[in-house]
């Protein structure tokens, strides 16, 4: 086994551990799937560690209405193949219940009131842990998490009040209305993901891949043309030849220049890259450096 494969294997015996231990400890997990390409892998390995049994959690999207339609085809066609239950929890739906108000701006960001949505389903199904494909390479808050981080009756995050996990040992004992975010994948980085991907085959949406986008251009990235972003007066656009590093709102999602449309090629851009994902890709990251642990304290994921 070469030494890669063998790293890889370790941090795929890592997440194997996790989603047991998350099995054991809690009575009510859900996994977390947006159809982006952590979630994806994070199906990949739950299959590794519960099939032949069925999951003994079902996936759950908070699905914002903003979401690329490629990504939304994907989960839905995932879940198909796999047989699993799919909870869709609505941030539109949140926003008529609650009478929320949206984000302004070129750009407007659902992200933040996906919380409501999240602690909703939460809430409705009496889920004690919710998994999700968070790394600790993506953005400085995450970086601040534990394996088993623990969220108090409101959902919302301490990061002076996270608890010790020496020898990997997880302790997952809450008190009553406290919940827990588990996050297999945080020893992973982004070229983790993609080194793993290539490994195991793994199918992903064409989102990732370089195809031709009509974009705007806008502070020196590009953000495509949809029902919910026109080009203004003036403005710069046209058909670029881009892919997607990360999937999220196409409302505040950038697309990178690039011609890979092989994973090989897609490894080649990320070890030259010296960016983050978000960093290079998410325009709601960049309101503040704080704007991804101030969400979190809110009650994000």
């Amino acid at each position: 086994m070469s030494t890669q494969n063998s790293y890889l294997k370790q941090l795929e015996n890592e997440a194997i551990y996790i989603f047991r231990e998350t099995a054991a400890q809690f009575e009510r997990p859900a996994l977390l799937f947006s159809g982006g390409k952590d979630s994806i892998v994070l199906v990949h390995l739950a299959l590794k560690a519960f099939r032949p049994g069925k999951f003994p959690f079902p996936l759950v999207h908070v699905d914002t209405g903003h979401n690329f339609p490629e990504a939304i085809e994907f989960r839905d066609y995932v879940a198909n193949q796999i047989g699993e239950k799919l909870i869709v929890a609505s941030v539109e739906d949140a926003i008529t219940k609650y009478n929320l108000k949206e984000t302004g701006g070129r750009f407007p960001s659902r992200n933040a009131l996906q919380t409501y949505a999240l602690l909703d389903v939460i809430e409705e199904n009496q889920f004690d842990a919710c998994i999700g494909g968070a790394r600790r390479d993506e953005e400085k808050a995450r970086a601040k998490e534990r394996i088993f981080s623990v969220r108090d009756d409101f959902g919302q995050w301490d990061p002076k009040l996270q608890r010790p996990e020496l020898w990997n040992i997880l302790n997952g004992r809450i008190d009553q209305g406290h919940n827990v975010r588990v996050f297999p994948l945080s020893n992973w980085t982004e070229l983790d993901i993609w080194n793993y991907i290539k490994q195991e085959n793994i199918e992903l949406p064409s989102l990732y891949f370089s195809h031709e986008r009509e974009c705007i251009q806008y502070n020196d990235r590009l953000v495509a043309t949809s029902q919910f972003i026109q080009p203004q007066d003036g403005e710069d656009y046209g058909i670029e030849t881009v892919r997607y590093r990360t999937v999220g709102d196409m409302t505040c999602t950038a697309a990178v220049p690039s011609t890979a449309i092989t994973i090989d090629e897609i490894i080649e851009e990320i070890i030259a890259t010296r960016v983050s994902e978000r960093g290079q890709t998410r325009l709601d990251d960049q309101v503040s450096e704080a704007a991804m642990e101030d969400r979190k304290k809110q009650g994000y994921f």
